[in-house]
C-alpha cells in the first residue's frame, strides 16, 4: 500500500509507474479523480502526468475517461516478437552451432541497423561479434544484407540514400554495387561477408522469411577469418533459415 510519505519521496518515474499500475484488467476507463485515488497521488499531479502521457500516446482520452494507450501495446508487441522468435530459433541455432562449430547469431532489422536478439556461442577463442541488444550497420553485415535482399524497395532505398559510411576498408557502400549484391543474395538465399563489419571476422547469413516472403529476421554463423570460409558454411546456414521459416509458418506466428 502506498502511503502519504511515499507520495512525498518518490521520483517522477515512480509516479508515472503508479499511474500505469492504477489501471485494472477490466477497467473501462478511469477519471482523473479515481486514478489519483488508486495511485495515491494528488489529483493535480495525476492530471499533469496524464496530460503528458496522452500527448505521447501512452494514455488515450475519451471525454473525461483515460485508457491505457496504443503506444504501450505497440511497445509490448515489439518485445513479444523477439521473445517468440527466440523460442523457435534457439534449437535451430544450437544445431547450426554444433554443425559449424561457430557462433550463431539471430538479428532483426531496425532502421539502418541489425539488432542482435539471440546468440549461441561457438568458437571460444573468437571475440563475440556483438551482444544481445547490440547493433551493427545493416549494409556492412551478412545478417543485414540477407534481410535487405528480401526487404521492400523503399526500405533498401532509405539505407542507400543515407549514404552509409564505410565500416571497414572491406565494406561495400557504393549504391550500384550494393544493389547488385542484394540481387545475388536473393537468388542464392545466402549473404556472405569477410571483414566488412568487424576486422578479423567472416560470416554467412540467410533470411528467415514469413508470409509472402517478407523477411522476419536473419540467422548467421560467424567466426574468425582464419577458421571460417563463408561459402563452405553457407549451405548449413541456408538450411537452418529454411527450417526456422517453416517452423514459424507452421505455428502461425507470422
Amino acid at each position: 500500500m502506498r502511503t502519504a510519505d511515499w507520495t512525498e519521496s518518490v521520483s517522477v518515474l515512480d509516479r508515472v509507474t503508479a499511474v500505469f499500475d492504477a489501471f485494472g484488467e477490466h477497467d473501462e476507463g478511469l477519471g482523473v479523480s479515481e486514478l489519483a485515488r488508486r495511485a495515491n497521488l494528488p489529483k493535480s499531479t495525476v492530471s499533469r502526468i496524464a496530460a503528458d502521457l496522452v500527448a505521447q500516446r501512452f494514455l488515450d482520452r475519451d471525454g473525461d475517461r483515460l485508457f491505457l494507450g496504443v503506444r504501450l501495446f505497440e511497445l509490448a508487441q515489439s518485445v513479444e516478437q523477439p521473445r517468440r522468435l527466440r523460442h523457435f530459433a534457439l534449437p535451430v541455432m544450437t544445431e547450426l552451432r554444433d554443425a559449424t562449430g561457430q557462433t550463431v547469431n539471430l538479428a532483426v532489422l531496425d532502421g539502418a541497423d541489425v539488432v542482435f536478439v539471440a546468440i549461441v556461442h561457438g568458437e571460444p577463442t573468437c571475440t563475440p561479434l556483438a551482444r544481445i541488444g547490440g547493433r551493427l550497420p545493416a549494409h556492412a553485415t551478412a545478417l543485414g544484407k540477407a534481410i535487405l535482399a528480401f526487404a521492400p524497395e523503399d526500405v533498401v532505398g532509405r539505407i542507400i540514400q543515407g549514404r552509409p559510411d564505410v565500416h571497414t576498408r572491406h565494406s561495400v557502400s557504393e549504391p550500384s554495387a550494393f544493389l547488385r549484391e542484394l540481387v545475388d543474395i536473393r537468388r542464392l538465399g545466402v549473404a556472405t561477408e569477410k571483414e566488412e563489419s568487424v576486422n578479423g571476422r567472416a560470416c554467412a547469413a540467410s533470411a528467415i522469411l514469413g508470409q509472402g516472403g517478407a523477411p522476419i529476421a536473419a540467422i548467421s554463423a560467424t567466426g574468425s577469418v582464419s577458421n571460417v570460409v563463408p561459402d563452405r558454411i553457407a549451405p548449413a546456414v541456408h538450411a537452418a533459415a529454411i527450417t526456422l521459416s517453416r517452423r514459424i509458418a507452421a505455428a502461425g506466428q507470422h
